[in-house]
């Protein structure tokens, strides 16, 4: 297989992680966005203060994609080794769909959030720790994901002799 053909297979999976990273939190922050301002008309309509709280909320799931970046940097600087491509493409394809799913998952419960919120002026800090369980998972993926690109492209030690 030519270099380039494998350098590019490799940065496919390096876009990989930031995009379906990025896709993930897309999806996310536009459900929990969506919930804070349904739960900001709801506040409206009653005439209680709308809380900004929900802003914060709705951009959680935003995170993701800065994992995504982080394991795109990495597998974008393993082109050195351009034999590594099969490694890198899988490790990316699948850690960037991983924080793609949390960020779905984390933009439907900061959704619940936001309705409850408004709803009660009540639990911000529960909200976000229940938030923060989906989020550590994010955090395996992207801290497993670097331990298994760390190594990538290194040699194993050959033992001569016996």
């Amino acid at each position: 297989m030519l270099t380039s053909t494998q350098i590019a297979l490799q940065q496919i999976g390096a876009f990989c992680a930031i995009g379906f990273a990025a896709l993930g939190s897309t999806y996310g922050c536009g459900v929990a966005a969506a919930s804070a301002i349904g739960a900001w008309k709801k506040c409206y309509l009653q005439g209680k203060m709308a809380p900004f709280q929900l802003s914060i909320l709705a951009g959680v799931a935003m995170s993701q994609t800065i994992y995504g970046l982080i394991l795109m940097l990495i597998i974008n600087g393993k082109t050195s080794d351009p034999t590594c491509w099969p490694t890198c493409l899988a490790i990316g394809l699948f850690a960037g769909i991983l924080l793609g799913i949390s960020s779905v998952f984390q933009g439907r419960a900061a959704a619940g959030a936001c309705d409850a919120f408004a709803e009660t002026g009540q639990g911000f800090v529960n909200y976000l720790i229940a938030l923060g369980v989906i989020e550590t998972i994010a955090i395996f993926v992207m801290a497993f994901a670097i331990l298994l690109l760390g190594s990538v492209g290194v040699a194993p030690e050959v033992v001569v002799g016996g």
